[in-house]
């Protein structure tokens, strides 16, 4: 078994993989692998980050890490863009527009629902990178495309975890709420999670282990908490403990977040992802006792999916442009005050660049800015699409 989990942890599986979808390494005779290493050594994990410089017109790029030039050639572009985008749907931009999306076109209960275990597979997932330290695939002989999350460790693969469970979450809720087939649902599910999964391999992240075991946790998560979703559901919306929990909770994991011996974008991202959880919670409460949310499909459950019309069509982008445009706003506004009390009350200067990554302000500072956005969301957002005529 240990020889087994050593094999999918190579980097070599992940650097074929990737030459068999056509991206492969160009190397540069002035910057081998024992120069590379070496200049590697002599920086923190946390700096070791880069850009992508530029693309000629025969699609060789060029990346810039650690002050090192690293080429190389794409020979698949439809696989290229593809698994660029596959990796996309686990950043912040998907979450902060996706998610919203279901709460304000299609239903506030499977948005609920998905932002519950989102939350509770990420967590689970940071934790357990900085807790077993495990790294990512090395460079060469793989292909790093994200070299700005390198300074993170890489088992389990989160962007797997939060696919698999967003994806089979709305498999499993969807049903008693609109009326769809569940086999074409079961395909899009696999597909979606999938892509994500693979996505991790072609743009060098993660080792097959790692993304193996993604999978593998959010199932896990998923089949031990689905016979309680309905009991939780309760709970949240009914309980008069339950804006306590969902404010504090969430704050006190922020601050107990494990501590590492150098700076790592998982905590910052972690907090990011309470402080959102702990808004729609208490937000969701909040929408209870105010009569309950409005539902964009109509009061009748299981709801038929609307048709898609020119009118669905033009009602759907006007909610989700301006409703982006809310949370955006609204994260600009809450980070701008909170950094500006924040830096005053430790009298930090605006101007160093580190103050935004000690402890003391960057937990603080996420928590209430994402913990606004998430508020805005659950109570703010639909209500003014029905004073505008929109929902």
């Amino acid at each position: 078994m240990r020889e087994l989990l050593s094999h999918l942890h190579e980097p070599e599986l992940v650097a074929r993989f990737q030459r068999r979808c056509g991206l492969f390494l160009v190397r540069d005779p002035h910057h081998g692998p024992q120069r590379k290493k070496e200049h590697a050594a002599d920086e923190p994990r946390a700096q070791r980050n880069g850009r992508w410089d530029h693309q000629d017109k025969n699609s060789n790029y060029e990346i810039q890490q650690n002050g090192c030039a690293v080429n190389f050639e794409v020979r698949n572009r439809f696989l290229h863009v593809l698994f660029l985008v596959s990796a996309a749907l686990g950043h912040e931009v998907f979450y902060i527009t996706c998610l919203p999306f279901i709460h304000w076109s299609l239903d506030p209960f499977l948005c609920r629902r998905l932002v519950n275990m989102w939350t509770v597979v990420m967590y689970v997932g940071q934790v357990m990178k900085d807790v077993l330290k495990l790294p990512r695939p090395t460079s060469p002989p793989v292909v790093k495309l994200e070299p700005r999350v390198d300074a993170e460790y890489g088992l389990p693969s989160t962007h797997a975890m939060a696919a698999t469970a967003i994806s089979f979450t709305v498999l499993l809720s969807a049903p008693s709420r609109m009326q769809f087939q569940f086999e074409w649902g079961l395909l899009i599910a696999v597909t979606l999670s999938s892509l994500v999964c693979l996505s991790r391999l072609y743009t060098g992240m993660h080792s097959v282990l790692d993304v193996l075991s993604g999978v593998l946790i959010s199932a896990l998560i998923l089949s031990s908490t689905y016979p309680y979703w309905e009991s939780i559901d309760r709970f949240q919306l009914s309980s008069s403990f339950s804006p306590l929990l969902g404010m504090f909770l969430p704050l006190f994991l922020s601050y107990s977040y494990p501590q590492l011996d150098h700076y790592s974008t998982t905590r910052g991202d972690t907090t990011t992802i309470l402080g959102a959880s702990g808004g729609c919670w208490v937000g969701y409460w909040l929408d209870h006792q105010l009569g309950g949310p409005l539902h964009p499909l109509g009061e009748k459950i299981p709801a038929r999916l609307p048709p898609l019309t020119l009118n669905s069509v033009f009602r759907g982008g006007a909610r989700s442009l301006l409703g982006i445009v809310a949370l955006l706003g609204t994260r600009q506004l809450v980070k701008t005050l909170s950094l500006k009390a924040l830096f005053s009350c430790y009298s930090v200067e605006n101007s160093d660049p580190n103050a935004r990554r000690r402890r003391e302000i960057e937990v603080p500072y996420k928590f209430v800015t994402y913990m606004a956005v998430g508020l805005v969301n659950t109570i703010l957002v639909n209500r003014g699409f029905v004073l505008l005529g929109l929902l």
